[in-house]
Order: structure tokens, then sequence, then C-alpha cells
């Protein structure tokens, strides 16, 4: 009888440790953006963190994650070595060692960018005309996932946005705008941004964690060949 009870606990035990293992989270770090669109308005050194810490914060949300400090990845991460073509130094190999824990790491790369604007009514207010119009902002994103330990890309997507608004006046003031503001939320660009942001954060807990082959990734399959459809008849025309 005590020997039974001793086998039972023994199984319990054996099975609760292997759910605490199935259930560890990935460590990660996310790496500063870059950006390889021409003349994008937006974009200038502190957006490259700000989009960073953005997208740390999103991954802290799914739960999926364990995610390391920003500080703690720029102290011993050189990131101009990972270029948007995913060439990694033999230097930066050595560097990527000392990250604690760290088994992945998330590179983002702003792609492509559009902005227009369709003018609208005009609103009349005590003599005075304000111009109305219909801003849409659309954003792509490279995502790479990159083994901490050997600096291979096990994982890469494109993610996509678009947002649409009706602004009236002139809108903000460029010098002004920062993607962390609040203002910038109200804009349709700001809303690409952190809509993409979002997805990306969607796309790694569901690739990640869940797996390839699990159910959640149809969306982003079907999202990823609509996009390839789109871009190659793009292409096609021009």
């Amino acid at each position: 009888m005590k020997r039974s009870i001793l086998l039972f606990v023994l199984v319990i035990f054996v099975l609760s440790l292997g759910n605490i293992y199935a259930q560890e989270k990935p460590r990660i770090g996310v790496l500063r953006f870059t950006n390889q669109v021409a003349g994008l308005y937006w974009w200038r050194a502190s957006v490259a963190s700000e989009l960073q810490d953005m997208l740390a914060s999103e991954l802290v949300s799914t739960r999926a994650f364990q995610v390391l400090e920003r500080k703690e990845i720029n102290a011993v991460l050189s990131e101009q070595d990972l270029s948007a073509s995913g060439r990694v130094s033999k230097s930066t190999l050595v560097k990527m060692r000392k990250i604690k824990g760290a088994k992945y790491l998330i590179a983002g790369t702003v792609s492509a960018f559009e902005k227009t604007a369709a003018k609208g009514g005009k609103v009349r207010f005590k003599g005075l005309s304000v111009g109305g119009k219909k801003e849409k902002s659309y954003i792509a994103v490279d995502v790479k996932v990159i083994d901490a330990e050997t600096g291979e890309i096990v994982d890469a997507r494109t993610i996509e946005a678009t947002a649409k608004a009706k602004a009236i006046g002139a809108g903000l003031s460029l010098r002004n705008f920062s993607i962390a503001g609040a203002d910038a939320k109200k804009t349709p660009t700001g809303k690409a941004i952190r809509a993409c942001i979002v997805y990306i954060s969607e796309y790694l807990a569901c690739s990640m964690v869940k797996g390839k082959d699990h159910s959640c990734m149809k969306k982003w399959d079907k999202m990823d060949a609509k996009r390839r459809e789109k871009t190659k008849g793009a292409i096609d025309l021009e």
C-alpha cells in the first residue's frame, strides 16, 4: 500500500515537473528598429528606440514571453551589425552570447511606408474656412527572429498595417511628432504604426509559442500570400 502511494506521488511529481518545463516562456530580446525607406518624414534616431520599447511592451502583454529590458540588450549588443540583409559579424555573435539566458533576438526593419490624402469638404466658422481631408497610411515591417547563440535567422515575416482617418486642419507639426506621444495615436500614421506593432507581437506569439503547425498560422499565411500577390501585381504593372 505504501509503495503504491509512493509511486503515485512520484508520478504526479514527474508530471508536474514536465508541465513546468513545458510552460516555460521563451526568453527574448528586442533590438532597436532600423529603416530602409528613403526620406521617411517621421523617422529619426529616437524612433528606433520608441518602436523597440513599443514592441517589447506588446510582447509582454501577450504573456507568452520573458522579455529582456532594453538597457540590458543595448549594453552588450551592437545592433548596427544586424543589418536588414540579415548578415551577422563574428564579433556580434560573441556579444550575443553575453546576453544571459536570451534564446532569441527580434529585429524589425521598416521596409515600406505610404501616406495618401484626399481632399474632402470644408467647414466654415465665423467667416473662416477650414479644409477637411481623408488620410490613409500604410506601413510594412520586416521582422526577423534570430537565434542568440548562433546568429541564424530562424524566422522572418513581413507584417503590414493600414489606418484611415478624417482630419480637419493642417494636422501635427512634424518637429513635435513622436511615435510614443498621445497625438500620434490620433493620426493615421500613428495608428498604422501601433497596429503593425500589435500584429507583430501576435504573429510571434503564434509562430514561436504555439508553433508553425498551429491553426493560428492560417491567418498569417493568408495575409502573407495576399501581400505577395499584391506586390507581384504592382511589379507587373510597372
